[in-house]
């Protein structure tokens, strides 16, 4: 009897999330085991990896998982996926990526080992990515200073255990 337990569901995560293999990462999620923010040699998350390779299906997975951190710091460049999300070089693939680690709560004050944050790597004529951030900034310092009226508490926001 052969075994495929080769690799650990941990270490599939992160191909899962370096090829885009939404039905790997399914797998892994169903299967558990692994720590969503499990980091590699070089402290790249699942996330880091599916921002770094584009890797646009099993990025929303990983962005909806309960557990997963959206602003991790890797070790190599202290770069959160933020960070790398905005030097991508593909436009469209950039304000996808971006937008949906600012959905998920990213942290735009985070600053890498240079002292930058993700908006220093946003060039001057990419006014779409500029703009998204700086939205994302002005909504942070608005729900800073409504943290003590949470009249809106997510009620619905189960964990989806109830799905089999």
């Amino acid at each position: 009897m052969e075994s495929d337990q080769g690799a650990s569901n941990n270490e599939r995560l992160l191909a899962a999330a370096r090829a885009d293999n939404e039905e790997m990462l399914l797998e892994v999620f169903e299967q558990g085991g692994f720590d969503i923010n499990f980091q590699d040699g070089v402290g790249n998350t699942a996330l880091h990896n599916a921002v770094l390779h584009g890797s646009t299906d099993v990025l929303e997975h990983i962005l909806s998982y309960e557990e997963c951190d959206v602003d991790p710091i890797n070790r190599t460049q202290k770069a959160t996926p933020l960070h790398l999300a905005v030097q991508l070089e593909d436009p469209e693939l950039r304000k996808y990526i971006v937008d949906s680690l600012l959905e998920a709560g990213a942290d735009t004050s985070i600053k890498d080992k240079n002292g930058d944050t993700a908006l220093d790597y946003v060039s001057a004529d990419d006014t779409e990515i500029r703009a998204l951030i700086r939205k994302s900034q002005a909504q942070a310092s608005v729900s800073q200073a409504d943290v003590a009226s949470d009249d809106d508490g997510d009620a619905g926001s189960g964990s989806g255990s109830d799905e089999d």
